[in-house]
């Protein structure tokens, strides 16, 4: 049978305290909803059914798909309600499978056994259980164990509160079945809401066999209404993801202590010690060295390359074989070639930096052009703004740059020329010469100290 899923969300998230709704508030990089459509996605269905309410224009905005069918829950009148304004574009005979915005780390491999089941029942839920006790609802089987209903925690006795076996919320039924259940659905309760829940009661009631499979991982059908289960979500993420890399060989410092915000592309031998963070897309190549406290955003390192500790790097292409750091800021649009090294306290800025050239100490380098197997000295800086405008420049091959130098753009510097320590570099210098723009040093003999009076 055709597959389509319907994942609701509709809710503000009250408990959030954030004008932001509540599906789009950030998990390991992305919108918890976004993870909860890329799950759906993995299970290749006919149709993806949005139902939303609360920041409905937000969320169009932040989710940008044009293969989406959307749908407005204008009045939020409780689960049951939110799936039937999806329904009527599904046919009766496909299956669906109703997810959750707030619900981001279910993993396919589960959905795809839950509806595995469906082959010989009529509606199929997942459940899970759990020791404390949760605001979640509760599974409630007859004698010989079959699934009769669902009671929600504000309805439940004593005695169902005692039940350890509790919904998640997620299930999967033929779409002509539901519809009939959802459409004898009351709101008798105390939310005064349409429960899909009570589907399940409505189903076993008329002879329809209920089956339930039970989650293994727990974690992962957890909802998120708070920023506290938000960031026990998130260290389960983290957990995942370290898990993921030193699968594929990364040694791992301390699993506990890593942070990939986005996704991380790794070589062989990649070692990363504790807290770096990776945000969005980035690329590590064999034999590649992070250091503590590293962050690198959208950036791709080549072969055998050191970063070392406290080095910031963002949107830059890193050859092989460098180094880098510590305290390293390389920002957009730098590119170094292979053998580069870049020291402590240096910052690039949308530059390119030749193959075996060093910037080692406390310079900034920005829209420049250098060539390979330069040297700059510390203290470099290119004066490349003039209040109005950015300006390049433009050095050669084998250049040597004494410390303390200044080049205002735009200038040009030729292969091999060398430039006095010291220096203000305003017109260009020619190949194979040497620059030198400073003052002449001049003595004053017997000269005294301004001293203070007592």
């Amino acid at each position: 049978m055709k597959l389509e899923i319907v994942i609701l969300a509709a809710g503000q998230g009250r408990r959030m305290h954030s004008d932001l709704p509540k599906v789009l508030h950030t998990l390991a990089g992305k919108p918890m909803l976004a993870h909860v459509i890329e799950c759906a996605r993995a299970l290749s269905p006919q149709k993806i059914h949005l139902v939303t309410g609360y920041g409905t224009e937000q969320v169009r905005t932040a989710v940008d798909d044009a293969h989406i069918c959307w749908h407005l829950q204008q009045h939020q009148q409780g689960t049951g309600h939110a799936v039937q304004q999806a329904l009527p574009e599904v046919a009766d005979e496909h299956l669906v499978l109703v997810l959750y915005g707030d619900v981001p780390l279910l993993e396919p491999q589960t959905l795809q056994t839950m509806l595995q089941g469906l082959s010989d029942c009529d509606l199929m839920l997942l459940t899970a259980n759990f020791e404390e006790t949760a605001d979640l609802g509760r599974i409630v089987r007859d004698s010989q164990g079959r699934v009769v209903r669902i009671v929600e925690r504000r309805d439940a006795d004593p005695a169902t509160l005692a039940l350890r076996e509790m919904n998640t919320g997620v299930l999967a039924a033929r779409a002509g079945q539901l519809k009939h259940w959802l459409g004898q659905v009351g709101n008798d309760n105390a939310q005064q809401e349409y429960y899909l829940t009570d589907c399940i009661a409505l189903a076993a009631g008329g002879g329809h066999t209920v089956k339930a499979l039970v989650c293994e991982d727990g974690e992962a059908t957890l909802g998120i209404n708070d920023k506290s289960q938000l960031a026990r979500a998130e260290r389960i993420c983290q957990r995942r993801a370290a898990a993921r890399l030193m699968e594929r060989g990364v040694t791992l410092m301390d699993p506990e202590r890593i942070d990939i915000r986005g996704e991380l592309q790794v070589g062989r031998d990649v070692v990363i010690d504790v807290n770096a963070v990776f945000e969005g897309q980035n690329r590590l190549g064999d034999g590649v060295r992070i250091g503590a406290n590293t962050v690198l955003i959208n950036t791709t390192v080549g072969d055998g390359t050191q970063i070392h500790a406290h080095s910031h790097i963002e949107e830059a292409q890193i050859g092989s074989a460098c180094r880098l750091g510590p305290f390293a800021r390389i920002r957009p649009q730098a590119r170094l070639g292979d053998g580069a090294q870049v020291g402590n306290f240096v910052e690039i800025k949308k530059s390119d930096i030749g193959a075996g050239s060093k910037i080692n100490h406390l310079s900034y380098i920005g829209d420049t052009q250098l060539g390979e197997q330069v040297n700059v000295g510390a203290g470099t800086i290119t004066c490349n703004y003039d209040g109005a405008r950015k300006h390049r420049t433009i050095i050669g091959d084998h250049v040597f740059v004494g410390s303390d130098t200044q080049f205002v753009a735009p200038v040009i510097i030729g292969k091999g020329a060398t430039i006095g320590a010291g220096s203000t570099i305003t017109k260009d210098v020619a190949a194979g010469s040497l620059a030198v723009a400073r003052s002449k040093q001049e003595a004053v003999e017997n000269w005294k100290r301004p001293e203070k009076k007592s």
